[in-house]
């Protein structure tokens, strides 16, 4: 009798490591958890069953004590313009979160959701609309991926943290998902393919410079001063510039790699030649580089997006200080491609009914 099979979990929660130390492969070959872990990871195989190499009887064990989640594809947007899609997905309690596709030349990049929603309410951010609901678990994560990748039937280059919610406010379950999505015997895409966005949990930014992998960071900055920065990001009260600047450097020390800093440009907000060479000086001690993006039409009706001549003016400054820049290119506008949009009506008509 196996007395430790109690509620079943959720395998696709488990890093390699973690699953070597579950009960049901203690008494196996060293390699047989890796076996299992690259075929869930890579849907090779519909079931613990129809695993190659596996004996009747610890498939059964795995299917007692396991499951092997999905996710339903509520809603699936393509746009004619330029082939961006959005994925809406329906989780299994009811809410919704987003994954898209951004199509290149030669890239093919998705942009992951970590949280239902966002806590940190930045005015011009579709997540932070909706509050903060739940933290999305490791397996919803790598989900979006092994979805994505089924659905399309073709690799994904790169991996972005800048769907809905706070990557690093869901540190535990982001560092795990990383660490799935990079396994050789996982998903198997490198480090340096996958990048983490935050709006500045500093700590979050600490714990990264630690786990030895050479992932990318991208800093959600759009102001260059403490008083604009606490209204545009309001995390910014509790970890401003002082304290986020230096988490930086600290990670680009360790990791060895170049931080980007993400900039919203807003028309008579942060916009003037002053912000820009405030933004190149913070971007000059970084040794960072800078992406600008115009503000997403119709997120909040107090701003309103900078014009093309002024934001060229705006690039010009910065890159005249010998910093890296460039200009965002907006896609998907016309499939509401912005984080958290889509998601947001969803939850508005949910609620409305």
């Amino acid at each position: 009798m196996l007395h430790y099979m109690k509620k079943e979990k959720e395998i696709l929660n488990y890093t390699l490591e973690e699953l070597k130390e579950e009960p049901p492969f203690r008494a196996e070959p060293a390699y047989r958890a890796g076996q299992v872990f690259s075929a869930i990871n890579r849907r090779t195989a519909a079931g613990f069953e129809a695993m190659p190499g596996l004996s009747q009887k610890l498939a059964r064990e795995l299917g007692k004590r396991f499951v092997i989640s999905t996710l339903s594809c509520a809603e699936h947007l393509v746009s004619p313009k330029d082939g961006t899609e959005k994925f809406l997905w329906k989780l299994k309690d009811g809410n919704h979160v987003e994954t898209v596709l951004i199509k290149g030349k030669a890239r093919k990049t998705l942009c992951l959701s970590a949280q239902v929603g966002c806590r940190f309410g930045c005015p011009f951010c579709a997540s932070g609309s909706q509050g903060f609901i739940r933290d999305l678990e490791t397996a919803e994560i790598v989900n979006q991926v092994l979805c994505v990748r089924r659905m399309k039937k073709f690799r994904i280059t790169n991996v972005v943290f800048m769907g809905m919610g706070e990557p690093l406010d869901n540190y535990d379950n982001v560092e795990k998902a990383v660490r799935i999505i990079n396994h050789p015997e996982g998903i198997d895409l490198g480090a340096r393919k996958i990048t983490i966005s935050t709006c500045g949990i500093v700590p979050g930014i600490r714990r990264l410079s630690e786990i030895g992998l050479q992932i990318e960071l991208s800093v959600s900055l759009h102001a260059a001063n403490n008083e604009l920065r606490d209204e545009l990001v309001p995390v910014n009260r509790e970890y401003p510039l002082e304290v986020l600047i230096p988490a930086c450097q600290e990670f680009s020390r360790a990791m060895g790699r170049v931080v980007t800093l993400e900039y919203t440009v807003i028309r008579g907000k942060n916009d003037s030649l002053k912000d820009a060479e405030d933004l190149a000086r913070i971007a000059g001690k970084l040794g960072a580089k800078v992406n600008l993006i115009a503000l997403a039409e119709g997120m909040d009706p107090k701003t309103d997006r900078t014009g093309h001549k002024r934001m060229q003016a705006f690039r010009d400054r910065i890159r005249s200080k010998k910093v890296t820049v460039t200009v965002r290119k907006s896609k998907g506008k016309d499939i509401l491609a912005a984080c958290g949009q889509l998601a947001a009506e969803y939850r508005r008509e949910a609620v409305s009914s």
